[in-house]
């Protein structure tokens, strides 16, 4: 795991080699291990190692064939050896045993379609010589980012976008229609991104920069057509077709030259992932959690049953609400976006804990809600449809009160009330957007902080019906629970969760995340179960609960599920309030323009009061908070994102 940056001048002129400097050296602390830069006529290439295979031999850039191919990966090909011997057995000769040259020979042989032999994650670009072509790509989930934008004469790549705005030429400015998708969606939809002119790749696309033209491909879709059907094969022979597949996952995913360990929260997702990987490894583990003060949301009881049952070498770290505090201007420095929860600051310290304990790579469990059925917003697009089949009925919004025992304002509303928040009703249940509506809505109520001028230049945007723009063609036809399942594996997954919650905040401590769920071959399994064997009757994660009895503990496979969270506004106001009083202060809130000053003030005062406060209260705050913090970090302090020149180093193969 790394990070990238690179140059290319598309008139044809020499890159400043001393703007790849200050690119790579802005990200360094993605690959401390070692530096290289690659500058030839109109292409520069810049790489900051995290060295996890062949430490020796696996510099970059790296180039094959008299630099006519020249590659800066950011990533791991975990089926790096199979490719190898297929390679082999084609007559390509290898010099290093790295997955970086099995890449870069697989492009030589397959060009752009290589991307669909690849098992991993991966954001890389390729400059291909002989056609003057800037070949990139991102893998199918989004693991790993890719950021770019274009300036007259020249395209900029990279890791992060602090790399890009080393360039004092790429505004830095704040992009509204992105902070209202995010203040919609908890994240923007790609190509765009909270920073005006910068975009994104979006995940499962490939990109072609090539006679000053830009062309965007994607390669690879999670296909949901399928839930209808399963060729007849019974509950039992899916299970252990699933478990096969996990075990397999997880096998590939512990190639590394390094130790491997595993986060470990006392779920059902992450004990399976340490199982399966100890299993593999026939040996002890490292397992690693964070734990909290309040009993609502801790989870070590679980933690220290999934340890022992594994035998696993543990470790935790305890995060307090000052730790939250401490930690969190420096975990939006490294989301370069706003969050409307303070969930990344205890990963963020999580990370920090392996990297002490003097680990480059964690397993964990993500993707197992997104393409099982684990979360409770498929449960509650369940009850929902059971609802609006009888809108009158007294007994069936029952089920919602139940779903939700931790948010006591759902348990004192009315049936009316909660009629109206769940959009019961016969014409809502037809509209595509059925399942997510409930939340994104109830997340867009912090949109009422945004200042008179906000609102006014936003005034003609429709974030949600413009997402419409953004579905597949048969996305109409597909099952409810599909389309649940593509809104979050589509949007919340690689925008926040493998984004805030995942590579930027591991990544900040130069800790890889490895994600067995995510292997396209599980996915794609998957995707053509029915929601009847993801969830059955209110049962969620139905067949990976049968494919892994006995491998975990009995108490953590029948678990319910319970959400991963943090302490979120309570965080700031536990003794540590001045951290808010500068930076919600009327007046700076007043000199940024985002936000109302009065409005903001209010919600200020009310938290300090100890007032009873709300998930829309907890969100607003956590956004505007992190969005001043962005300001302040990027917007205020650009000279701060400078970074030091590293030393050069290219690897021709």
């Amino acid at each position: 795991m790394c990070g990238i940056a690179g140059s290319l001048q598309i008139d044809g002129g020499p890159v400043d080699r001393e703007r790849l400097r200050q690119m790579i050296g802005a990200i360094r602390y993605r690959g401390p291990d070692d530096t290289g830069i690659y500058c030839q006529g109109p292409v520069g290439l810049a790489h900051a190692r995290l060295s996890i295979i062949d430490l020796a031999g696996g510099h970059q850039p790296m180039s094959i064939a008299h630099d006519a191919l020249v590659i800066t990966f950011n990533g791991e090909i975990f089926n790096y050896i199979e490719l190898r011997n297929e390679l082999i057995a084609k007559g390509h000769r290898f010099i290093s045993s790295s997955d970086t040259e099995v890449l870069l020979r697989l492009y030589q042989e397959e060009g752009e379609r290589c991307v669909e032999r690849l098992n991993g994650q991966w954001a890389f670009a390729i400059w291909d010589a002989p056609r003057q072509r800037l070949f990139l790509s991102r893998d199918r989930f989004g693991v790993r980012p890719l950021y770019y934008t274009r300036l007259d004469g020249e395209f900029l790549f990279a890791s992060e976008i602090k790399a890009l705005l080393t360039c004092l030429q790429v505004p830095c400015e704040i992009d509204l229609m992105g902070l209202d998708q995010l203040f919609t969606f908890w994240a923007t939809i790609p190509p765009r991104t909270v920073f005006r002119g910068i975009n994104q790749l979006p995940p499962g696309c490939s990109m072609v920069v090539q006679d000053g033209r830009i062309t965007i491909t994607p390669y690879w879709t999670l296909d949901l057509t399928g839930q209808i059907e399963h060729g007849g094969a019974t509950d039992n022979q899916l299970a252990e077709e699933l478990f096969e597949l996990l075990q397999d996952a997880t096998r590939i995913r512990l190639r590394a030259d390094v130790p491997v360990g595993a986060y470990l929260s006392g779920g059902i997702d992450s004990t399976v992932v340490a199982a399966l990987a100890k299993k593999s490894a026939g040996e002890r583990i490292q397992t690693f959690s964070v734990t909290f003060e309040s009993r609502d949301i801790d989870e070590s009881r679980f933690q220290h049953e999934a340890s022992s049952f594994l035998g696993t070498s543990h470790s935790s770290i305890r995060c307090r609400h000052e730790d939250i505090v401490s930690v969190f201007s420096d975990v939006i420095w490294h989301t370069e976006q706003p969050i409307l929860r303070t969930a990344p600051a205890p990963l963020y310290l999580l990370s920090r804990l392996a990297h002490d304990s003097g680990f480059k790579v964690v397993l964990t469990g993500e993707g197992a809600d997104e393409l099982f059925g684990g979360y409770d917003i498929f449960k509650e697009t369940k009850i929902r449809q059971f609802w609006s089949r009888r809108p009158a009925s007294r007994w069936r919004p029952l089920l919602l009160k139940r779903l939700y025992p931790y948010l006591p304002n759902i348990q004192r509303q009315s049936l009316e009330y909660l009629k109206h928040f769940f959009h019961v009703s016969p014409q809502a249940l037809s509209g595509p957007f059925f399942s997510h509506l409930p939340r994104w809505e109830l997340t867009a109520k912090a949109k009422q902080f945004f200042s008179a001028s906000t609102r006014a230049e936003l005034a003609e945007a429709d974030v949600v019906s413009s997402l419409l723009r953004d579905l597949p063609s048969s996305y109409a036809t597909w099952p409810l629970f599909a389309k649940a399942e593509f809104l979050e594996s589509r949007y919340l997954l690689p925008g926040y969760i493998l984004s805030s919650q995942g590579d930027r905040v591991a990544m900040a401590h130069a800790v890889e995340g490895r994600y067995p769920f995510l292997d396209h071959r599980v996915a794609t399994f998957a995707a053509r179960l029915p929601a009847s064997l993801k969830m059955k009757a209110l049962d969620q994660k139905y067949l990976l609960k049968q494919a892994v009895k006995g491998l975990i503990p009995e108490v953590i496979r029948t678990r319910a599920k319970q959400p991963y969270r943090a302490p979120d506004g309570i965080s700031f106001f536990a003794g540590h309030d001045e951290f808010v009083g500068d930076l919600l202060s009327p007046q700076r809130i007043k000199q940024d323009g985002v936000f109302d000053p009065g409005a903001t003030d209010a919600l200020v005062r009310k938290f300090r009061s100890g007032r009873e406060t709300s998930v829309k209260d907890n969100m607003a705050l956590t956004g505007i908070l992190s969005t001043t913090v962005l300001l302040d970090r990027f917007m205020h302090g650009r000279n701060a994102l400078s970074g030091l020149p590293s030393q050069e180093r290219h690897t021709p193969l």
